[in-house]
């Protein structure tokens, strides 16, 4: 009996042992995504993750989405990556079938640098690389790299004329760029592996999914700042402040970038204005409906109970610090109106509103009401008339601008529907961070609507709009791509890229700029872009949609 029980430990700790090793050394492609993802410095704003498979390249290779992205030249240094490297026969075997990572990074020049990390099989040995620098008409310049303690490569590419280094990591995961500099920051960098910089998808999603992005919405700032000259720029502003992370597959279609997956929350970290909607279910999108034609970018927000975000708004309040400002403004306009002001307006609130940038600058807020009469009534006690003489100052945001001239029954309807708030910040108080570029705004009430703008030039502007439907949603190219997008949502992100163009012009580094304008590809092939937020259990299902302009000629990739 003491005989079977040894023989059957023996067996146990035989199989125990081969099965440790086997997994151990089991390197299947593809499957490395948390060991890979940790070697990636986390100032990373974006991954992208694809497996290096013919089969990717193939879906992709008569289509012009990622090629506009990137622009051209990225896509010919990528191309010649791919043709040079990944394909050399002497690689080949090592990378095919292993996914690789394209990360996001600012740099300390004007421009954004792209870090690759790719895992190789077993095998792979710094001879084999001695191998490639000697072969002959393989287009590459290839010498040894020492990069702090991490051993790489010096690689010039003849037919792009740049240097690509690369270097090994650790367990035979590579690093590569052409940034010397990014390179020199990878090599630098401390794996912290208790603490990810990213949220990863599940080995099964992994394992469906064609493509992957991952998200770091704290690194976002400083990405965008590598865009944009103009560091007081509100564009996404509440979303660089999300304290989130991303985990996103892609959902193929041949005109559109389509990604869905999740954000999730991180709780130790300062809550932003996105995190009150978390605690909201999402509402159908209707604001959009009567966004002007002219709209460059948008946000719009709903919620399902106007009570529980106003409480949660207090309790942001709080902790921001503004308790005793807010409540002495409220506290002011009561004694001298004996208004309820928080308590008549949520009780009048509907459950969504927006904010609105114009081709030519103009910003208008649109905020759904139950019932637009007592609004109008409720916002008299608080204002002053409008004077229709007033107009707006196009000169400050050296983007002409016309001014719709107000005339007849129009004329009177808008004098007795608008005025100017005689509160300062007051709609922020109210309704939060979105609106805190409104401080002393004039306001119209028009149908179950309150629209709010810097000035009465921007008021009469919308009033035209509004009155002769000059609506975004009249484009059919709009409603193409508003076909694409959840109907429901908690926070919804639009930009129309024709519409941005100026504003992009006069707030872009020009080197920027120009990819965006350049239809080559780039970026002026694509007709809009949309982020979506809807609540679910604490943290955000979220959508990513970025469509080209119908009829945009599809070009081959090579």
């Amino acid at each position: 009996m003491k005989k079977h029980i040894i023989i059957t430990i023996i067996l146990l700790i035989a199989c125990v042992f081969v099965t440790v090793v086997y997994f151990k050394n089991l390197n299947t492609p593809g499957m490395r995504t948390s060991e890979v993802m940790h070697t990636i410095p986390d100032n990373a704003a974006l991954i992208f993750e694809f497996n290096n498979d013919r089969s990717f390249y193939d879906i992709f290779n008569d289509n012009q989405l990622f090629a506009s992205i990137t622009g051209k030249q990225q896509m010919d240094n990528l191309n010649a990556l791919r043709d040079k490297l990944l394909q050399n026969p002497l690689l080949e075997k090592y990378f095919t079938g292993q996914n690789i990572f394209i990360s996001v990074h600012p740099s300390k020049a004007d421009h954004l640098d792209l870090l690759l990390t790719i895992p190789a099989a077993k095998g792979l040995e710094p001879s084999i690389f001695d191998q490639l620098s000697k072969q002959t008409g393989s287009g590459m310049v290839i010498t040894p790299l020492q990069s702090g303690n991490k051993p790489g490569y010096d690689i010039y590419i003849t037919a792009i004329k740049r240097r690509f280094y690369v270097i090994n990591k650790e367990n035979n995961i590579y690093s590569a760029s052409f940034s010397k500099e990014l390179i020199d920051q990878s090599t630098l960098y401390k794996i912290k592996r208790d603490k990810p910089a990213f949220v990863l998808l599940s080995e099964q999603q992994n394992a469906n999914s064609l493509a992957n992005t991952y998200v770091n919405y704290g690194q976002l700032s400083p990405l965008l700042d590598q865009l944009f000259k103009n560091k007081n720029t509100d564009i996404l502003q509440s979303l660089k402040l999300l304290p989130g992370l991303a985990a996103l597959s892609l959902n193929y279609r041949s005109d559109a970038l389509m990604f869905n997956g999740t954000t999730t929350i991180q709780a130790n970290q300062p809550a932003s204005y996105l995190n009150l909607f978390t605690y909201q279910q999402p509402g159908e999108n209707h604001l959009k409906d009567i966004f002007p034609a002219t709209t460059a970018y948008s946000v719009n927000f709903a919620f399902s109970d106007a009570l529980r975000f106003s409480a949660a708004l207090s309790q942001w309040h709080i902790k921001a610090g503004l308790k005793n400002e807010k409540d002495l403004l409220f506290n002011k306009i009561r004694s001298e109106t004996g208004i309820n002001l928080k308590t008549d307006f949520n009780n009048l609130l509907g459950n969504e509103f927006a904010v609105v940038t114009t081709r030519y600058l103009e910003k208008f807020a649109i905020i759904s009401t139950k019932d637009g009469s007592k609004l109008a009534a409720l916002m008299a006690n608080i204002s002053r008339i409008t004077d229709q003489n007033t107009s707006h100052n196009a000169a400050e945001n050296k983007i002409k601008t016309r001014i719709p001239v107000v005339t007849n029954d129009k004329a009177i309807y808008f004098t007795e529907n608008s005025g100017q708030l005689n509160y300062d910040k007051l709609p922020f108080f109210l309704l939060g961070d979105a609106f805190s570029i409104f401080r002393h705004p004039w306001y119209l009430v028009i149908d179950n609507y309150l629209v709010l703008a810097n000035s009465t030039g921007e008021l009469a502007s919308y009033y035209d709009t509004y009155t002769n439907r000059k609506f975004l949603s009249k484009n059919e190219q709009y409603n193409q791509f508003d076909n694409l997008l959840a109907g429901r949502s908690n926070v919804s992100f639009f930009f129309n890229f024709k519409n941005c163009m100026q504003i992009f012009k006069r707030d872009m580094y020009p080197d920027i700029y120009d990819t965006f304008e350049s239809v080559a590809p780039g970026w002026g092939n694509f007709y809009g872009a949309s982020w979506q937020f809807t609540a679910a259990d604490k943290n955000f299902y979220t959508n990513f949609c970025i469509k080209l302009n119908t009829g945009t000629t599809i070009v081959k990739i090579k």
